[in-house]
């Protein structure tokens, strides 16, 4: 089915929901609207357990989401701005999501689009995407975790690099970085993305779930302490009914039917 929340569409194809930021004629730019349709969307398929995958992507062609609208910053003080990107923080959402998060990249993804896809799980390219952190060209910053996320994913010389020079990188370049994990033709990308999110979506929703968690630790955890989340999560899954199914799935050599219990 289909929902349309103003400048946001959600859709879900079997077990998977797919967001769309429908602002094409504005490149998908992030106005207070998307900002809180994707806000909204999120805490509605958090709530479905039918939905095990959500695919973030932009309408149209040319861009997945080519930064904020930048027409509001105009005139804006020091507290305005500093509550600007405090306000709907879609950034976090995203990466606090419990279930695994595509950003289907089809376009142009820049500044705030561009750390948006930094917040999601797994970034898959169109060969034509354009990717980058140009704030510095407007004197700004990156403020939606740009300085943060982007040092942690592709070291913090290339970060540097991006967001000193304000440079607009292909997708070749963005996959050798890492900044991408993976680039494919574009007229195969919707077809591959939806391929990984069913292939991911038959997997425990339990377990997906403690995946994200303890991979996400790593970043903000000593290896100590990341060890120990993990052999918690480890552990408590032995109390679940998906386990004892994939294991016993395991044994009599068929496919786990996995319920998400």
């Amino acid at each position: 089915m289909a929902e349309k929340n103003n400048v946001v569409l959600i859709e879900t194809k079997d077990r998977v929901a797919i967001i769309t930021v429908n602002r094409p004629e504005k490149m998908n730019a992030l106005s207070p609207d998307v900002r809180v349709g994707v806000a909204m969307a999120l805490e509605q398929l958090r709530r479905d357990d039918e939905v095990r995958v959500v695919v973030l992507r932009g309408a149209g062609e040319k861009a997945f989401i080519a930064g904020a609208d930048i027409a509001e910053f105009k005139g804006k003080s020091a507290v305005e701005g500093y509550h600007y990107i405090q306000t709907g923080d879609i950034y976090t959402a995203v990466e606090r999501f419990p279930k695994p998060v595509i950003a289907m990249i089809n376009g142009f993804c820049l500044g705030g689009g561009c750390e948006l896809a930094l917040a999601c799980d797994i970034r898959v390219a169109s060969d034509k995407a354009k990717l980058g952190q140009p704030e510095t060209k407007l004197g700004l910053i990156p403020g939606g975790g740009g300085t943060q996320r982007l040092p942690r994913l592709i070291g913090q010389g290339r970060a540097m690099r991006l967001i000193y020079t304000g440079e607009i990188i292909d997708a070749a370049t963005s996959e050798r970085m890492g900044l991408v994990d993976e680039v494919v033709p574009h007229d195969e990308l919707e077809d591959h993305v939806m391929e990984l999110a069913a292939k991911i979506a038959e997997k425990s929703p339990a377990a997906l779930q403690a995946a994200k968690e303890s991979v996400r630790a790593a970043w903000q955890m000593p290896l100590d302490a990341g060890l120990r989340f993990e052999k918690a999560w480890f552990g408590m899954l032995f109390s679940t009914e998906d386990m004892q199914e994939g294991v016993a799935a395991f044994l009599e050599k068929r496919k786990p039917e996995f319920k998400g219990q």
